[in-house]
């Protein structure tokens, strides 16, 4: 993108002030500025659409007289599961005043209804009568409470976002203007479609609704209808996809075999931690394992309705993975992205014991060990109070940890140096060893980094830069300009500004190596030719602690991007680049890199490529035999076919 300069704010530094020098005399020269009105013909850097999207958007703010919360009922598990295992329960969804659909200030919801449905009306949350009474009653026939349904669960789970990076959270998609343009749209019911995905194309949710196998398993009726939109974990999993592509422009490019298994993984993740917020499935749960955890089946598969009705099993995949598997062995994106998920879940796991081991033997006589029958009430009230508040604290961690991971080519391994590094960074001291679980938990199913030289929290923390880097003075926290809340996106001034200045620092020749970049015509790129760099993001964030403790951080990615051709192979597109994590002083506080020179990894891709491009996430065109990704690739990543998933009993 070519800026014109009489499109940036007056105090914008001219997008090619990354080449100046400065001079012994410590003053800082810039080259003159060219004419207005004109576009600068050759940059050292480009702004992408990303760094303004949102400025219009972020969550509504709420008045001081506006209630906290607006409570909605929704199944806590899917419209099968049974009353006992708390199948129903009360949310409380962040206060925002809503049109009818429901539409907030973020979500608008649509539902275009079932084949055999008269007309759908949108639902109106703020009538007096659904207001008194949390909502419409849950149903599997009223296309309301779907629309119901499907806004909480978004709304909640956006909620749980926003709270662990410490700020809002911009979308990836650019639908343009109109009214709906800062707004993701759920589609609650679309009929016929036996899947459900994000579409970042048209920036929707799209939640099919299908008929069900002539002989489900479980609650189902043959050829009965089923709605993705009343199942939690696939509406959490959904909205989770939407909000990763927000935070991440390239975590959706299939560069290796963890990219899009990683996409899978975090997305169940999340709405695994999410299940646990409802303290009456937790309680139903552990008391039928009596405590145990790991056991409890109802807290560990997902999409458990889906499968049945669909043909699949019991459930679509499971939190608890046998030791025996482990990664590598699965190059199918949901396979692989179950180990991760069993190697956060075992962490989990393993802080859950350590936690609960005080209450269990005080209520034992020091044993820890229960009689058999029934968990006492007042000892399974307080584990189901553990385990959720437990969760919270994980899913916070594993949201948190997007900021420090590469903004390119992600591998399981980084995610767990991200995860180390993010926790370390706010929570300084860890009594209850959470950073050691993850190592074990990650160390069990063979998942580690491949450039680390142990696998201690110290040797797994992300550095600084390799080279001494200035402060950015327009950076800084003294310069920068909020809109209030520093969480909150500021003015598309102002995030241009910010955009330009991080520019002018990644464009310089000085300093782009430090940053994985490279200039055309860098011998290391045996000829390739490279994009500029591309700044994707600047986001201010302001994170507290457990222990009330605030770290502020200015969180940036740059990317850039090299075409590699080569004489009877197969051509693609190598991205390079980093993540920036920059203290309030305007300082580089982290750096997370991903070298675009870099041949080893190079090497891996090619093979990646030439062994998936026929695959459905890569195509080869005829024209040119560029391997690229498939602009649909969340819906055909969704279609799971029977032979994939079929007899498999997590």
């Amino acid at each position: 993108m070519t800026i014109p300069i009489d499109q940036l704010p007056p105090d914008t530094p001219p997008a090619n002030a990354s080449v100046a020098q400065t001079r012994s005399s410590g003053a800082p020269e810039t080259e003159p500025d060219p004419p207005q009105g004109t576009a600068v013909e050759e940059l050292d850097f480009r702004l992408s659409p990303r760094v303004t999207n949102g400025v219009n958007g972020g969550s509504y703010e709420r008045s001081s007289d506006d209630p906290l919360y607006r409570p909605l009922r929704v199944f806590a598990l899917d419209p099968s599961a049974s009353v006992l295992e708390g199948a129903i329960a009360v949310v409380n969804v962040p206060f925002e005043p809503l049109e009818r659909g429901p539409t907030g200030t973020l979500l608008r919801v649509i539902d275009d209804g079932y084949g055999d449905e008269d007309a759908v009306k949108p639902l109106d949350l703020e009538d007096p009568r659904l207001l008194v009474s949390q909502g419409k009653q849950p149903s599997v026939t009223d296309s309301a409470f779907r629309a119901q349904m499907a806004y909480a669960v978004c709304s909640t789970t956006y909620a749980a976002f926003r709270h662990a990076l410490g700020r809002e959270v911009s979308w990836g998609f650019d639908r343009g203007g109109g009214d709906d343009a800062n707004r993701l749209i759920i589609r609650s019911c679309v009929s016929g479609v036996e899947n459900a995905y994000y579409d970042p194309a048209r920036g929707e949710l799209q939640l099919g609704a299908f008929e069900a196998d002539a002989r489900p398993e479980g609650r189902n009726v043959g050829k009965g209808r089923i709605c993705t939109a009343l199942i939690h974990d696939i509406v959490a999993h959904e909205m989770s996809h939407a909000l990763l592509d927000g935070l991440r422009a390239r975590f959706m490019y299939p560069s290796n075999a963890d990219v899009l298994a990683f996409h899978e993984a975090f997305a169940d993740i999340v709405a695994i931690f999410q299940r646990f917020t409802y303290r009456d499935v937790v309680r139903a749960a552990l008391e039928g394992t009596h405590g145990e955890m790991g056991s409890a089946s109802v807290l560990t598969r997902i999409g458990q309705q889906f499968a049945q009705a669909a043909g699949f099993g019991t459930a679509l995949r499971s939190a608890v993975l046998d030791s025996r598997k482990q990664y590598g062995r699965d190059t199918e994106p949901h396979k692989r992205g179950e180990i991760l998920v069993a190697a956060v879940f075992r962490a989990f796991a393993i802080v859950y014991k350590r936690k609960a081991s005080p209450l269990l033997r005080l209520a034992t006589n020091g044993t820890g060990l229960l009689r058999p029958g029934r968990v006492p009430d007042l000892l399974g009230n307080l584990l189901a109070e553990l385990a959720s508040k437990l969760a919270g604290h994980f899913l916070s961690i594993c949201i948190r940890a997007i900021d420090y991971c590469p903004p390119v080519d992600i591998t399981f391994g980084e995610y767990l140096r991200a995860v180390i590094t993010a926790d370390s960074a706010l929570v300084a001291d860890d009594p209850w060893a959470y950073r050691e679980a993850w190592v074990d938990g990650f160390r069990h199913h063979g998942i580690k980094p491949s450039d680390v030289v142990g696998l201690t929290q110290d040797a797994l923390q992300w550095r600084g830069p390799d080279q001494q880097l200035p402060a950015a003075p327009r950076l800084t926290f003294a310069e920068l300009h909020f809109n209030g809340d520093p969480g909150r996106p500021a003015s598309e001034g102002e995030l241009l500004t910010q955009g330009a200045a991080l520019g002018a620092l990644v464009g310089d020749p000085r300093y782009c190596a430090t940053f994985g970049l490279a200039r055309s015509g860098d011998a290391d790129l045996d000829g390739d030719e490279v994009d500029v760099p591309n700044v994707e993001s600047v986001r201010s964030s302001r994170r507290v602690g457990p222990d009330g403790q605030i770290v502020f951080d200015l969180v940036a990615e740059v990317t850039q991007r090299r075409v590699v051709k080569r004489k009877g192979q197969p051509q693609f597109d190598f991205y390079g680049g980093a993540t920036l994590l920059i203290d309030p002083k305007g300082r580089v506080r982290y750096l997370i890199r991903k070298s675009i020179v870099n041949r080893e990894r190079l090497e891996k891709q090619r093979q990646f490529v030439k062994e998936n491009r026929d695959k459905l996430f890569l195509v080869t065109p005829i024209c040119g035999g560029m391997a690229i990704p498939r602009p649909e690739g969340f819906r055909l990543l969704h279609e799971i076919t029977r032979e994939s998933t079929s007899g498999q009993e997590p």
